[in-house]
């Protein structure tokens, strides 16, 4: 019997790849990423952007850190630009994974400020993990402009992103604890609890901060007067 050549291989994986049974393109990427071969990560990449099982997802990038960073980083510097919500998210994803210093430069602004949640989630998670040394306080204030941002899931991954910078973002989140927006100083108190004590959970930091601004608010009795 012939050996496959590169080529059959390659088909072979794209034909696997878009089986309607999961655990068919599970198997499928599983054996990509045992036996890597740069010929794979376009197939790969192109799959990151459509998958809809979670898991299958998670060892695709599993699957493209097992690839040559020198294959997979221009590749997915480039998916980060699609149109495509799931392609950027999962490209800064797998980037974050990859550790590779050249991925920092898909961290640009507008995808910190990506009007779709995932995307801009997925950006501030690559963000910490990829920005270079001397960057923090710079990167600090680009997702300080987010804070009072979305639900509980977004502003608690914001929250982990500002907090994983540590002393770098005080500054800023001293100064959004005065804005003039109520959801912003809220979510900036909250995070700096969590800067100060990583083991507060995140839902008790933000009804303290909350507590705090309300009472910050409440009339103050006249002289003389008290409950009772």
């Amino acid at each position: 019997m012939p050996t496959p050549t590169g080529a059959d291989v390659r088909t072979r994986l794209r034909s696997a790849l878009s089986s309607p049974v999961p655990s068919a393109r599970l198997q499928a990427v599983l054996a990509a990423g045992t036996h890597p071969d740069p010929g794979q990560v376009d197939a790969l990449v192109e799959r990151c952007a459509v998958e809809p099982d979670f898991y299958v997802r998670d060892v695709l990038t599993w699957s493209l850190t097992r690839h040559p960073a020198s294959a997979t980083v221009p590749r997915l510097l480039e998916e980060t630009r699609a149109a495509g919500r799931q392609a950027r998210s999962q490209a800064l994803h797998t980037l974050s994974k990859v550790g590779d210093p050249r991925g920092w430069t898909a961290v640009t602004r507008d995808l910190l400020h990506d009007a779709d949640d995932e995307v801009a989630r997925s950006a501030w998670r690559a963000a910490v993990v990829l920005v270079p040394d001397g960057s923090e306080a710079e990167l600090a204030a680009a997702l300080a402009t987010q804070l009072g941002r979305g639900g509980r899931d977004v502003q608690l991954s914001l929250s982990r992103a500002l907090a994983a910078l540590g002393d770098a973002a005080g500054p800023v989140l001293t100064d959004a604890a005065r804005d003039g927006d109520a959801a912003v100083r809220a979510h900036a108190i909250a995070t700096e609890r969590l800067v100060r004590d990583p083991d507060e959970g995140f839902d008790a930091a933000i009804a303290e901060a909350r507590r705090v601004l309300a009472l910050q608010g409440a009339p103050t009795l006249p002289a003389g007067r008290a409950d009772r």
